[in-house]
């Protein structure tokens, strides 16, 4: 038997020691993962488990310290209340994507089984949040497919009714009736690529075409804009996430498409992260 406390207090020495941003909350989502316990099952006593468990935090952690993000090492997050599955080949759902999640769900209140089309999809999290909180009839467009099996778990383990379907969003809207959808949302990649070497070493980890917007990091807002502002109705919203800098440049494309009352949401860093606008009735 091995004492639960005494692990995580060398996994919280350890974690430290390798630069790892909240020690603490890294060593105890991995004890949870591994031992079932909590905060307050250690503040109550002294815990042990068996050796077996305790190889496996220990392999667990030898995986967090090489820079493995902790989403991966545990095989889940948490995304709007929601449990999600996440792995290597597809993007980790972060809580900035709550601010266009959010925009979303106050556009469709009220509405009767609208239409939803969610375009990049990856783990499904903007899709099941979405239909399970407003019934609306939801598709997940996605084009790896690394990430369409944990698109197609994250549906069923959520107990969704989200349709998936395979595509390239530069190739499949004509997949697509016109005058359609409700509502169109994307959280594309929108790193320039150029950056991308640049970033956090666990973003390493996560799949490159997840990331990736190109040049200038808006080659996936104009091919959207363009092929896809037919797919809805009058009225209609189109809503993106946002890389930092990157709201005139869209707002701009999205005038030029014919919406109309653009907006968008900061996240908690004061970043625009989100825009939004509606398509001009005729």
């Amino acid at each position: 038997m091995v004492a639960v406390k005494w692990l995580i207090d060398r996994a919280n020495e350890e974690l430290d020691k390798a630069g790892i941003d909240d020690p603490a909350f890294n060593s105890l989502c991995i004890a949870e993962k591994v031992f079932g316990v909590s905060r307050s099952d250690l503040i109550a006593g002294n815990p042990t488990a068996e050796d077996k468990d305790g190889a496996r935090f220990v392999a667990l952690l030898g995986r967090r310290l090489s820079g493995e993000p902790l989403q991966y090492v545990l095989g889940e997050w948490d995304f709007y209340g929601y449990k999600f599955s996440v792995g290597p080949g597809v993007l980790i759902p972060r809580d900035d994507t709550e601010v266009l999640l959010r925009d979303c769900l106050a556009f469709l209140k009220g509405r009767k089984k609208p239409g939803v089309l969610d375009l990049c999809s990856g783990s499904g999290a903007l899709a099941v949040a979405i239909g399970k909180e407003t019934g609306a009839e939801v598709t997940a467009v996605e084009k790896s497919f690394r990430a369409l099996p944990y698109l197609s778990r994250n549906i069923r383990q959520n107990h969704s009714s989200v349709i998936m379907k395979q595509g390239d969003i530069f190739t499949c809207a004509s997949d697509f009736p016109d005058s359609h959808f409700d509502l169109i949302l994307s959280n594309p990649p929108y790193v320039k690529s150029s950056e991308i070497d640049s970033l956090q070493r666990e973003i390493s980890y996560e799949p490159r075409m997840a990331l990736d917007g190109g040049e200038d990091g808006l080659i996936f807002y104009r091919a959207i804009v363009k092929d896809f502002t037919s797919k809805l109705k009058p009225g209609g919203m189109l809503a993106f996430e946002l890389g930092e800098g990157q709201f005139e440049v869209v707002k701009d494309l999205m005038i030029a498409a014919g919406f109309e009352n653009i907006s968008g949401s900061l996240d908690l860093g004061g970043i625009q992260r989100s825009i939004y606008g509606t398509l001009l009735r005729n």
